[in-house]
């Protein structure tokens, strides 16, 4: 052998000398990593430099290639053409380079295809001669091209020609091949990758030790070979050139198949690169990109072919080994299985049952019983399978492979001893038909004498004991070709046929790897009545469309039992999911304890068989002892499989259907945690059970690395740490199982074969996630044919069990059982069960639960018992627990509470390890006892007495004893309940709402039904059509006094939003007993504290998924408190409870059904929707007009300029400082010339300390008699404050400190009384003559009406009156509340008079004053300028939204307040107020360049868009960063500007309550630093703004996204229209412009909008409504109908624009 092959390298060395003297390298200086080996050999030195013009540069690093490619190598684009959008073609010509192993192509040709989305295959080939292709049965191109954008760039290099192949969003080069040569010889064809990562899992078959492959300069032959997988880099028995890259973080992965059958090797380098080096074929490249790894598998094997549907039997444990001996043997291994109960399903014989290792004969004298052995398994449950393997006798014309003459047979005389193989044997070859054909032919006969139910085909590599032939194999270039990759041996046809040979797809030399792959083809060809199995040894990409695969001929060591995960989980990115390793090694004697452990994960393989070879100690469970260790351990572990067979056979189906992995890795699933990437010693079932094995001798303590998930120990119930490293305790019969939160796993109750357990009932094992929900599915048929497909959701306590498809009775009429739920948070008071017809509850014996097995604190395992649930029907379970009818209400909420305080209240005290739960809660029945109830047909009356057993619980406010309660059916979807003092009329709140005139009479149109609880009192809301209690106050501590009211009701779910307005982390509310207090104030937002407003509303989500709104019309101080419970408790220290409930059922529907209620949202001007800028400290005008001047020449988009107090002479409304603002007028006039709109500041606070007859305002106040004052019995004085305006005549001194500051230069104010029509009289006026006398201003700013002072409830701090006023008995937890309700504003005894005259307590309105403030204003505005412009206030109240908007007060710059902006604009959208923003980069505190870029980026897309800091703070308007700053803020608004017809659109919607039909989702940066964000894309057709991309794999799921500095995420849903408008520096231009439209198509082709448009300004005058409609795809299928809303006139059709209303109906982009 080593003389032919020197005389080879000595001929090739002569054939290939070529003049290389004038041929002088280029080498490039580049890092060792990407240094491409240019002489693949051990013996490279210079003279390998000089013969073939590589580089050499010797280095000290192990593995580095000395001998590396210059830039003379490769080939160069001659012509490019691009017939489509989809196809490239460029002929290519080789660069003048010596060649490296002779016989290189001149000329190729390169041909590109992008098959779809996610899919490019391009192909490198001869351009004048045909080369082999590898004929693969199911890898085709797709029949059209596709239809969405393309996830992936293709880019060519001319010279050297490369090619790069980049993802597009975020755009990444993943694919570049520029990094080596392209070399194309008739036998040694060379491409060379630089990858985006180092995180690269594939390539096979090999033993590798870990599962992300070491770059560390690792060479892998690729070459289908019959040898032991003992831990070498050697080849083994499938052929995969094809691997998988996890790019980062982002879980944005792609995939490379090389489709090129030839013997190759692929190096694996530092930079990271690849290079695969082959030699022969074409080079055929499939590009896959997916988003996360598990979507690159689902596209390999929509390419290569989906894998296939074991049948249920296999999932069963299986026996196997080489050489029983006999059939009586067998038997007596079977017996002895069977008599421990271990669970055994298939039983095989290896090549030893045939006659003389003949296939297709059986041993007439040792087996001659085998025809009736399968009868013998079939009898029992089991099944029976038998090998086959590649060599037979026989004359059959042409079913042989030949030698190269194409007739002659090529024989294998045997060169061992007839124990092993028969004498003289041939080969079929199944690439050719008529062999198929004979082979299904000779399985059929065989069956008829042996019924076995499945075929294990092995030895098909193929494998051969004589090297090539019993002749021999010629010396020729296909057995020694001029480079042998790095393949056992070095020789070719070691152990294997010459590659010479004739097969019907070609030579050996070029289907050798895809024998295994023919042979499975044919073998698939022999169908049996019932679904069957194949499994195959060796295999090429596409074998698992019809079979599974086992690891090979291993060993029993501790290596092989560590080494089969790796191999494992690669099959699974293969396509071959139906994968194990023989259990307990085939070679080589089992120890115990290895055996033991083999068992305990080998019971989780998906193939899993227990399998050794001839001569070695039985290594069956029972051969160890029917008592022994491993016995017992085996049967646990395989009890669990069995019970857990339901869910495994859904993962065979799931990635028979999707392409999911069955086996998964862990990165799969936590691929954003890099701590999971290169996990090779646990793996997952599916997405949910992860197993952790005891891999090495002598351990009992294993680490184990624990995701950041719920996790729960499978068979303690218990939960375990997440995100960590943790120190698993396995003893001898234990290994790691546990059960990720979120998962509904099917289950079944095990038996010893699938046969047995199939008929018992089924079951539910269910572990709840961080949002106590789940999820899973059942695929059922009978194993081996029909279907039944079963979708199952919990969430909030309701199981939903939905059959998606059922095509399949069962014969067995199976039920479930039982259902097992992991991490409930309390025991259940009932658990209802209901078919969609007829509802019944579970009895007492059917509910059980175990609060010694928590899983997590509060929570337990409930188990649902002998329940008759029929497979293939819907249910719904629902359940609450006990603790929703806790008693711990807390009924000492105050600070201070001990046991002899509580009992004093007659209350319970019992102390708890559970934070924040109250120690001392009331009795079950405290509260009032219902004593008359009336029902109407409108309504209930109740009569409530309080139950005085219990003491009164503050003896300092007066109990009420005696109550009414009135119910009324406002309508069909609102309800009211009042609870009131029916004897002594107390403060009801004066804010009118819009109810119905007449309440709903008839029944049937109400959506809910109310009952009235006796003991003690409480009202339920029951949705009738769910039968979900939605309200149930019937629960203890209803406490009616005169100075605390106090109900608490249980909630049907914990999705909870809004209440406010306080600083809120999360959007839905921590039910935690987290308390918030609701109270204005001047209070900067922060963490629990009250600030401006006070919107006692919220919107609840049901189990349903329905959702209602519950407003308690009460404008006293109070607080809410919230318990896991889930419940809900108020507390209010005056008025009465005055209940409103609108019933949705959509979260949407429940804000329009409010708004209708209390008010729809004022229209705002349009130029309101453009950019604003503002700040507290403008020196003088000029700084005004400067800012002006640059943010037009950076041709930033801006509408509005704002004017804080600075512009007013010592902050006094209706001023000028005419010293530092005498400009401002003009100034003004000269911007609103130019379109910009100006907006001044006002606060209610009125100085009272100037001259009499200098100031109007506050002169005509007194005589109008218009500002607050005491009670007349108390005194007649006005309540004076201090608040901005400064005394006259002084000079601040502002180093002084702040309360002396306040103290000697702040001037006294008085404060307007709203209330009085009076005052919005005189407030009007004051307005209308600054805007006729000093300056014109196009909106209002009103601010500081908590209402705020610097002084705490008066100057001097006196407040006269009841002191129980200032300091109630019962205090909510506000800030400061320790100094009382007047701090930082008015006494409490301060008297306000309605419009109707009545006199009340400031006490009882102080939460009104920014509302009452806030129409009187909007009244002025637009009788003052006769337009519509816009109002924004601080604080609010329900109704304020009807004539303001609203800002989220004086935020800090810091990163949490971007997230927390969107919080507060969620909630006041909520709450009727859309028209709202947060200070962009924040008010106080220096902003930072980067967070103020990311928030002007958000901002952008705020309704109220304004950028706000206040004085002595560094600028933060866009030009003040510099060019880049403002030139992506430019970019950002540019997009708002352009969507402005859309937003205008949307708040009309509101306004008029149309439905609101698009989401724009924006993803965004919420850290320092960040480049990557991840977020939730709803289960929707979306599309990328920027790139028109289909975001086609992602719905219903959380996806990571590219956001460098300069971007924002948008996103458009598809099936909608989007109106827009080219933008322009403010809006008054851009309005010139003509219109858009943007459209979506949705997954059926369709989108529908809608656009509304008048002047922007008008009041009452005419608009126009248009909708559109698009349908088919295409601009021409577009139908536009323009509805007019006239309001009584017709003018508004004929815009002052002379806008041709036709252009309302153009489409300017499609995205489809």
């Amino acid at each position: 052998l080593t003389r032919k092959l020197t005389f080879l390298e000595l001929t090739r060395q002569l054939t290939l000398r070529v003049s290389v003297q004038n041929v002088v390298p280029e080498c490039p200086s580049i890092p060792y990593g990407e240094r491409v080996d240019c002489f693949p050999h051990p013996d490279a030195s210079e003279v390998s430099r000089s013969r073939y013009a590589c580089c050499w540069s010797p280095v000290d690093e192990a593995n580095v290639p000395w001998c590396f490619f210059s830039k003379n190598h490769g080939y160069s684009v001659v012509s490019e053409s691009q017939p489509d959008s989809t196809h490239i073609e460029a002929r290519l010509t080789r660069m003048d380079a010596p060649s490296l192993f002779g016989a290189d192509i001149k000329e190729l040709i390169f041909y590109a295809e992008m098959q779809t989305e996610n899919r490019l295959r391009f192909k490198i080939t001869d351009a004048n001669q045909a080369r082999f292709e590898v004929p693969h049965e199911h890898v085709q191109a797709p029949s059209s091209p596709p239809t969405g954008p393309l996830k992936y760039r293709l880019e060519l290099i001319q010279k050297p020609f490369g090619l790069k192949v980049w993802r597009t969003s975020p755009e990444k080069l993943l694919f570049d091949t520029t990094i080596g040569p392209l070399v194309f010889a008739d036998q040694y064809l060379q491409l060379s990758a630089k990858l985006s990562s180092h995180n690269i899992y594939g390539l096979g078959e090999h033993v590798h030790q870990t599962f992300r492959h070491d770059t560390d300069w690792r060479t892998w032959p690729i070459f289908t070979r019959d040898s032991f997988p003992n831990g070498g880099t050697h080849n083994l028995y499938g052929h995969y050139p094809y691997f998988t890259c996890l790019e980062n973080e982002s879980g944005q992965s792609f995939g490379v198949f090389l489709m090129n059958s030839n013997a190759m090797e692929v190096t694996i380098q530092p930079a990271p690169a690849i290079t695969y080096r082959t030699i022969g074929g074409v080079l055929d490249f499939y590009i896959l990109v997916g988003d996360t790894p598990e979507a690159v598998v689902d596209e390999f094997t929509q390419l290569i072919g989906r894998p296939f549907i074991p049948p249920y039997w296999s999932l069963g444990f299986q026996l196997s080994r080489w050489d029983y001996g006999s059939l009586d043997e067998v038997k007596k291994v079977v017996e002895r299985n069977r008599q421990i109960g271990i669970p055994y399903d298939v039983q095989y014989t290896d090549i030893d049952y045939m006659e003389d290792k003949k296939i297709f004969t059986y041993d007439m004298e040792k087996f001659k019983e085998l025809p009736q052995f399968a009868d013998y398994m079939h009898e029992n449950g089991q099944k029976y399978i038998v090998i086959l393997v590649t060599l037979d006798r026989g004359h059959a014309a042409k079913v042989w492979v030949t030698e190269p003459d194409g007739n002659t047979l090529i024989v294998k005389r045997n060169s061992h001893t007839s124990q092993v193989w028969p004498g003289e044997t041939v080969f079929p070859d199944y690439t050719n038909q008529a062999c198929v054909d004979w082979w299904v032919d000779e399985i059929s006969r065989f069956h008829k004498e042996v019924k076995h139910d499945a075929l294990w085909i092995d030895m098909n590599e193929v494998a051969n004991f004589v090297q090539g032939s019993s002749k021999g194999c010629a010396e020729n270039k296909l057995n020694y070709p001029p480079f042998t990759p790095r393949i056992l041996d070095n020789l070719m046809y070691s152990k294997t046929l010459c590659m010479d040979a004739k097969h019907k797809w070609g030579n050996h030399y070029d289907v050798h790897s895809l024998y295994g792959y023919s042979m499975v083809l044919a073998t698939e060809k022999y169908v049996l009545t019932n679904r069957s199995m194949v499994f195959t040894r060796s295999s090429f990409p596409g074998v698992g469309k019809y079979a599974g695969h086992w690891l090979g001929d291993n060993a029993a060591n501790w290596n092989d039992i560590k080494w089969a995960i790796p191999g494992m989980l690669e099959f699974n990115l293969f396509g071959v999911p139906y994968i194990g390793a023989d259990i307990c090694g085939f070679f080589d004697d089992s120890p115990e304890e290895l055996c033991r452990r083999w068992m305990q994960v080998g019971a989780f393989y998906p193939f899993s068989r227990n399998h050794n070879a001839q001569g070695y100690k039985d290594q069956d469970p029972a051969a160890y002892g029917a008592v022994s260790l491993l016995v017992k351990t085996s049967k646990h572990y395989l009890n669990i499989r069995y019970t857990l067979l339901p869910y495994l056979y859904t993962l065979f189906y799931k990635a028979h259907v999707n392409g999911e992995t069955v086996l998964r890795p862990m990165m799969h699933e936590f691929y954003s945690d890099s701590e999971t990437w290169g996990v090779h010693n646990q793996f997952l079932w599916g997405a949910h059970l992860l197993i952790t094995p005891v891999l090495d001798p002598g351990v009992e303590n294993v680490e184990a690395y624990i995701p950041d998930a719920i996790w729960y120990d499978f068979e303690k119930e218990r939960i375990t740490d997440r995100k960590e490293k943790v120190n698993l305790n396995l003893p001898a019969d234990k290994l790691g199982l546990h059960l990720r939160g979120g998962a509904i796993l099917p289950a079944q109750r095990p038996d010893v074969t699938t046969t047995y357990s199939r008929r018992h009932p089924m079951r539910l094992i269910i572990a709840l996630d961080d949002n106590n929900a789940a999820s899973g599915e059942l695929f059922w048929d009978d194993g081996e044919s029909r279907v039944i497909s079963d979708l199952f959701l919990l969430d909030q306590d309701v199981l939903t069990m939905h059959v998606t498809h059922n095509g399949y009775t069962d014969p067995n009429n199976l039920k479930f059982e039982n259902i097992t739920v992991m991490g409930v948070t309390g025991a259940p008071v009932s658990v209802l069960v209901s078919d969609g017809t007829t509802t019944n509850a579970l009895t007492e014996s059917q509910v059980n639960y175990d609060s010694t097995r928590k899983v997590k604190e509060c929570s337990i395992v409930l188990y649902l018992r002998n329940l008759e649930l029929e497979l293939g029907k819907n249910y719904t379970v629902n359940w609450q627990d006990k603790y929703r009818n806790s008693r711990h209400f807390d009924c000492h909420p105050e600070a201070g509470s001990d046991q002899a305080k509580c009992e004093a209240r007659g209350c319970i005290w019992e102390p708890s390890n559970v934070p924040n739960e109250p120690w001392c809660y009331y009795p079950d029945t405290h509260g009032y006892i219902t004593s008359n109830v009336v029902e109407t047909a409108s309504g209930i009356t109740v009569d409530l007495e309080r139950n005085t057993a219990f003491p009164s619980q503050r003896s300092q406010s007066r109990d009420i004893s005696k109550l009414r309660v009135e119910i009324t059916y406002l309508s069909g979807k609102s309800l009211r309940w009042k609870i009131f003092d029916p004897s002594n009329a107390r403060y009801e709140v004066p804010v009118p709402l819009d109810l119905p005139a007449m309440p709903e009479t008839e029944e049937n149109n109400r959506l809910y039904r109310v009952q009235i609880n006796n003991k003690p009192f409480g009202i339920q809301v029951i949705r009738k059509d769910t039968e979900e209690i939605i309200w149930d106050s019937a629960v203890p501590g209803l406490t009616f006094s005169d100075q605390l009211l106090e109900i608490s009701t249980l909630l049907p779910s914990n999705y909870v939003y809004g209440f406010g307005e306080t600083e809120h982390p999360i959007y839905k509310h921590d039910l935690n007993y987290h308390k918030y207090g609701l109270f204005t104030k001047d209070q900067p937002p922060g963490y629990k504290l009250n600030s401006y407003g006070v919107h006692p509303f919220y919107m609840g989500l049901e189990k349903s998924k329905y959702a209602h709104g519950v407003l308690l019309l009460n404008s006293n101080a109070m607080d809410v408190t919230f318990l896991p419970t889930p419940a809900l408790t108020y507390r209010t220290v005056g008025g009465i409870l005055d209940f409103y409930m609108v019933m949705g059922p959509t979260p949407e529907a429940v804000v329009q059904q409010y708004t209708e209620m209390i008010g729809r949202p004022v229209l705002p001007a349009y130029w309101s929707l453009g950019f604003q800028l503002c700040r507290y400290g403008y020196s003088k005008d000029a700084e005004i007009a400067d800012l002006y001047r640059d943010m037009k020449a950076a041709k930033i988009p801006y509408d509005v300029q704002y004017a804080d107090i600075d512009y007013m002479e010592r902050q006094m409304d209706f001023t000028l400082d005419k010293v530092n603002f005498k400009g401002l007028p003009a100034l003004v006039d000269n911007m609103r010339a130019e379109g910009m709109r100006f907006i001044f500041i006002l606060d209610p606070a009125i100085a009272a300390n100037e001259t009499k007859g200098s100031y109007p305002a506050f002169d005509t106040g007194v005589e109008k008699d218009i500002f607050i004052k005491w009670p007349p019995e108390l005194s007649n004085d006005i309540v004076w404050g201090k608040v901005w305006p400064d005394y006259p005549n002084i000079t601040v001194d502002n180093s002084l400190d702040w309360d002396t500051q306040v103290e000697l230069f702040r001037a006294f104010v008085a404060f307007p009384d709203f209330f009085k029509s009076s005052t919005a009289e005189w407030w009007a006026q004051q307005i209308k003559d600054f805007y006729n006398n000093v300056m014109k201003f196009d909106g209002l700013w009103i601010d500081m009406n908590e209402p705020a002072t610097f002084v705490h409830g008066t100057v001097g701090e006196k407040c006269l009156g009841d002191p129980a006023l200032e300091n109630p008995p019962y205090m909510p937890p506000l800030e400061s509340m320790h100094r009382g309700l007047n701090h930082k504003t008015l006494c409490m005894n301060s008297e306000q008079i309605l419009a109707d005259g009545t006199r009340v307590r400031h006490y009882d309105v102080h939460n009104l004053y920014g509302w009452s403030h806030t129409k009187p204003t909007y009244d002025a505005l637009l009788s003052a300028t006769e337009k519509r412009g816009v109002v924004v206030t601080r604080s609010t109240y329900p109704s304020s939204g009807r004539w303001a908007g609203h800002w989220l007060g004086d935020n800090y710059s810091a990163w949490d307040q971007l997230l927390k902006s969107i919080i507060g604009m969620m909630e006041f959208s909520i709450f009727g107020i859309p028209y709202t923003g947060a200070d962009i980069c924040g008010f106080f505190n220096p902003a930072q360049y980067e967070m103020c870029l990311r928030w002007m980026q958000l901002g952008a897309f705020y309704p109220f868009s304004r950028n706000h800091n206040t004085i002595n703070m560094p600028r933060q308007d866009p030009v003040a960063w510099g060019p880049e700053f403002a030139a992506i803020s430019r970019d950002v608004l540019n997009i708002r500007y352009t969507l402005l017809p859309y937003l205008n659109t949307l708040i009309t919607h509101v306004l008029c309550f149309y439905d609101c039909c698009l989401l724009i989702c924006h993803l965004f940066c919420f850290v320092k630093g960040v480049s990557v964000v991840r977020g939730y894309v709803p289960n929707a057709r979306w599309y990328d703004y920027h790139t028109v991309s289909i975001l086609s794999a992602l719905r219903g799921q959380f996806m990571n996204m590219d956001t460098p500095l300069s971007k924002i995420n948008l996103h458009v849903r598809g099936g909608h229209i989007l109106p827009w408008q080219k933008p322009e520096n403010n809006t008054h231009y851009s309005r010139l412009n003509p219109l858009g439209l943007l459209v979506a198509l949705d997954d059926g082709g369709s989108a529908h909008g809608s656009l509304f448009w008048d002047d922007g300004e008008g009041i009452g005058k005419l608009c126009m409504f248009v909708s559109v409609c698009a349908g088919m795809g295409i601009t021409r299928n577009v139908m536009v109908l323009i509805e007019l809303d006239d309001h009584n006139s017709t003018s508004c059709l004929f815009h002052p624009n002379s806008l041709d209303k036709r252009a309302s109906g153009s489409i300017s982009e499609v995205l489809s």
